[in-house]
């Protein structure tokens, strides 16, 4: 090693030892007699101390080295004269005797410190410059935790970790491939995985038990700042379980790493069914740090003349503890961020409980205050609350509500980011109903199993289908089978999810035939999953956690490219490299790839 200790190591009980650094010059500081220079590498930053007096050539030398040259340093450990007690090795510093320059570096284009004056697009242009600073550091750092403890938990709980095939073949569910050209096999493609999902399956099959993989997978999907093209998951499967047996193994997992990465105890997790998902909080991943459900308000808000409330599906609010106070400027605010087309509702009509026990809202020309009594009622509204409402189509009002009750939550500081809430959200409907192209499409994937006590659904449903009953009657009027299925949310977000499988080939047939696959389709695209379980398919089930969100949770932000060591940005591209680029003809002719329209 050319050094016998790091940057981050020495404390005031080495004081006297002569001891060799290598690391990059952070930054200088000449104050005539002494030039200090802080020495970083990954593990800290040590103070390099030359005195004019003791060493002017070695001084003056030290002077001409610029930000981030690459030294070799060795010296003699003193403690400081001036500690600086921010840092762990700030009792001590190096009074140099010697030093070698392993390399110049010309001057970066932006401050490699935590406080650094470049911007996103700059630092990820030059993100190996990025990574040298210790937040970006510790990020990955952090992943790596993450990474280790899983393994650990996993591996005392005897599954086993196996690689599966990184180009497979194209399946039409889901999300967008990104497929990969074979020169071998002229017009014929690859896709990269969207999960291993069918290679776990058919590792039950195989006799693997317990399964595990942290596994790059990739979803051809717009961005935004909790997705990237290319993602890593903790993907799983079990064999010989129910649900509730998959649900004990993960919540354990996720307990283990909040207390060995984040040193913080988890109690067991809720389980809150999907339908009260919706209804109460207008989202399948609620962020249940802090309270304001939902309240439905139809039955105490219509035939009032009101068209607005009359004419609505949908009557729904929230009530907002302590802010009856709220100025009309602040309430205009609330106003204009429920109309933004993102979020998409036609306006938002509120109600103050004032101290006095009065009611004031903005809405007072058609209810007067014996009627405003009924909402508070209703929303349990104390003196001093503010009740927000909005009116319309069910689905569309629940999802603004969602969003304006996050908002809420954000202006109260009630999501803390070091406070933790975890639940599973558990019996989601098996299928949803795509209107653009008439069909229903899996709402997990075409793999998860129905509710036991829902399969008469399943075989009520393909009745129809068969007869064309289905194709008159509106997606509403269909009772739909529930999924065996579970996701992981924790603070609004979803950080896994998972089902119990289809190990039954004909039960299997009939989803997908209720998913619209002839037995043509179906035999070309998983022919070869659906022959596997010809030969004795075990019951099994799965999960998989977001990897990369896992770790921003821990971490505290609210993107997953601080925790991934080369991101793309919002466009999909790596603007370090400069990818994804063209390639030269040759390459397009060996693939049998024209780019003439």
């Amino acid at each position: 090693m050319l050094r016998t200790h790091t940057c981050g190591e020495l404390r005031l009980n080495d004081a006297g030892k002569t001891v060799t650094l290598c690391g990059w010059v952070q930054k200088s500081r000449d104050l005539g007699g002494m030039t200090f220079i802080d020495l970083r590498d990954r593990y800290g930053i040590t103070q390099l101390a030359f005195n004019m007096d003791s060493d002017e050539s070695l001084c003056l030398a030290a002077r001409k080295l610029g930000r981030e040259f690459v030294l070799k340093v060795t010296g003699l450990v003193k403690e400081r004269e001036s500690k600086n007690m921010q840092i762990p090795t700030g009792e001590i510093e190096i009074v140099v005797s010697s030093f070698e320059v392993l390399n110049e570096s010309v001057t970066p284009p932006f401050t490699i410190e935590e406080n650094t004056d470049g911007g996103d697009d700059l630092r990820m242009k030059y993100r190996y410059l990025d990574l040298r600073r210790a937040s970006v550091r510790a990020n990955l750092q952090l992943r790596h935790q993450v990474a280790k403890q899983t393994r650990a938990y996993l591996d005392a709980k005897e599954f086993i970790e196996v690689e599966t095939p990184v180009l497979i073949k194209s399946t039409p569910e889901g999300a967008r491939d990104f497929v990969v050209p074979s020169r071998m096999n002229p017009g014929e493609f690859y896709a990269l995985p969207q999960s291993p999902q069918t290679f776990k399956q058919l590792l039950m099959v195989s006799g693997f038990d317990k399964y595990y993989q942290i596994v790059k997978c990739f979803r051809d999907e717009d961005l935004r700042a909790d997705r990237q093209p290319e993602f890593t998951q903790i993907d799983c499967e079990m064999s010989f379980v129910e649900q509730e047996d998959v649900l004990h193994m993960f919540e354990g997992l996720v307990k283990h790493l909040f207390k060995t990465v984040k040193g913080v105890d988890i109690e067991s997790l809720p389980r809150m069914p999907y339908a009260d998902a919706m209804r109460y909080y207008g989202s399948d991943k609620p962020d249940t740090r802090f309270d304001m459900k939902f309240v439905k308000l139809n039955e105490v808000v219509k035939g009032k003349n009101f068209k607005v409330f009359d004419d609505a599906d949908l009557v729904v609010g929230i009530c907002v503890k302590g802010c009856a106070d709220y100025t009309r400027k602040q309430l205009d605010e609330l106003t204009d961020f429920v109309k933004r087309p993102q979020i998409g509702a036609s306006g938002l009509v509120y109600a103050r409980v004032n101290n006095d026990g009065s009611i004031k809202s903005s809405v007072d020309k058609f209810y007067d205050e014996a009627a405003l009594k009924l909402w508070t009622e209703k929303c349990q509204a104390q003196p001093g609350d503010l009740i927000l409402v909005l009116a319309g189509e069910k689905e569309k009002t629940r999802k603004a509500l969602s969003e304006l009750r996050l908002e809420m939550g954000t202006r109260l500081g009630l999501r803390d980011k070091n406070k933790f809430s975890c639940l599973w959200v558990v019996d989601f409907p098996l299928l949803e109903f795509n209107g653009e192209e008439g069909r229903y499409f899996a709402m997990h994937h075409p793999f998860t199993s129905p509710k036991p006590e829902d399969l008469y659904l399943i075989n009520q449903m393909l009745r129809e289908h068969r007869e064309e009953i289905l194709t008159d009657r509106s997606p509403g009027q269909i009772k739909l089978p529930r999924a065996n299925a579970y996701d992981m949310v924790i603070n609004g977000v979803e950080v896994g999810g998972g089902s119990v499988r289809i190990y039954n080939k004909e039960l299997q047939s009939k989803m997908f035939e209720l998913l619209g696959f002839s037995q043509e389709e179906a035999q070309k695209q998983f022919g070869f999953l659906m022959d596997a379980f010809q030969y004795g398919a075990p019951p099994h089930a799965g999960i998989a956690f977001g990897f990369d969100r896992l770790c921003s949770l821990f971490g505290g932000s609210d993107t997953i490219r601080d925790f991934i060591a080369f991101p793309k940005n919002n466009s999909g591209r790596d603007v370090m490299i400069d990818a994804p680029s063209s390639i030269d003809e040759k390459q397009l002719k060996e693939l049998n790839i024209s780019l003439q329209a």
